[in-house]
């Protein structure tokens, strides 16, 4: 089985990378609805679990059919790169409610729909409130105070990991790095899955100017796209270092650094191997956002680190000389 995204001229210029913080609260309710196929997850959600119990855990987990597709309406592609969580909701809840009951039956095929998505049904204007609120609850209580952080650097991450292999390999080496099974020929982008009990249709992509925007999600096992293939061109790939969401700090392992820089700066430059903001590092390591900033200034005006901004915030990684003296 294979799908198959025909490029016509200009379409490759048009091709562009994003991330959604909302699609990621949509996407990791794969993790409640089947926690064993998400073993690296599992930390997080225990930390989770009593407050995911207070919340419409009967919704939310219904939104995911068992084979953990979902239905398209719920994951809109972005109409830019790092799209607010409220916008996207705001798009959410401008979805016309007849559309619900076709993409829950596209997205659980023969299996049978669960009782609060059949009676959900019945009024779906009310029902598309009801999951609005859910979302909006699992987000606020859930998710922002302190996953998202975490989630958002290892995005950002990838991010600048894709920009380095487009430009040392060109789109054919980008496209494979994003999944073994995905092949550019220069005009044809085709992912080819094997069969399985959930096959794909084989399905024939014509960009035609509408331009594919490409996304990380921690909640993939291989690249994938939109049921309903005649939405605008979407491509949703597994994370680079998606892994790491349950890890705690490393710690600073070479005594030499951490006698030269003090613990605190050695574990930081350790960390930086791949772009982040104070806010991040702050997140990551449970201090304040005060206490890195002083951190990084001084790493920063001894060479150790560069910085550029993105959006509002400014990203620090390591310079050359900081590489070095981290081996």
């Amino acid at each position: 089985m294979m799908i198959e995204f025909r490029f016509v001229v200009g379409d490759l210029a048009r091709t562009s990378f994003a991330y959604s913080p909302f699609q990621e609260a949509v996407y990791s309710l794969r993790t409640w609805r089947d926690p064993a196929r998400y073993p690296h997850q599992r930390p997080w959600l225990r930390r989770l679990a009593p407050a995911f119990a207070r919340l419409d855990t009967e919704l939310l987990t219904g939104l995911i059919a068992p084979r953990l597709w979902i239905p398209d309406f719920l994951t809109p592609r972005p109409d830019r790169p790092r799209p607010g969580f409220e916008r996207q909701l705001d798009e959410l809840s401008r979805t016309d409610p007849a559309l619900l009951a076709g993409e829950f039956t596209a997205a659980y095929g023969r299996a049978p729909l669960p009782p609060v998505v059949r009676d959900g049904l019945a009024d779906p204007a009310a029902f598309l409130d009801r999951i609005c609120h859910a979302l909006a609850a699992y987000w606020h209580s859930c998710l922002a105070p302190d996953w998202w952080p975490r989630a958002h650097t290892i995005l950002e991450a990838d991010l600048a990991h894709r920009g380095k292999v487009l430009a040392e390999e060109g789109a054919r080496g980008l496209f494979a790095s994003l999944d073994p099974r995905l092949t550019f020929n220069g005009e044809v982008l085709t992912l080819v899955k094997k069969l399985d009990r959930h096959p794909w249709p084989k399905a024939d992509i014509r960009i035609g100017g509408r331009g594919l925007v490409v996304l990380p999600t921690l909640f993939a096992a291989g690249a994938h796209t939109s049921i309903d293939y005649t939405l605008p061109p979407m491509l949703v790939y597994p994370a680079r270092g998606r892994a790491t969401i349950s890890e705690t700090p490393p710690p600073v392992t070479d005594e030499a650094l951490t006698r030269l820089l003090g613990a605190a700066r050695a574990r930081l430059l350790h960390l930086l191997a791949e772009p982040a903001s104070t806010t991040e590092l702050a997140h990551l390591l449970a201090v304040t956002p005060g206490a890195v900033s002083q951190h990084l200034a001084v790493l920063y005006d001894a060479g150790l680190l560069t910085r550029a901004r993105s959006g509002r915030s400014v990203r620090y990684v390591r310079s050359e000389l900081g590489e070095r003296l981290c081996g």
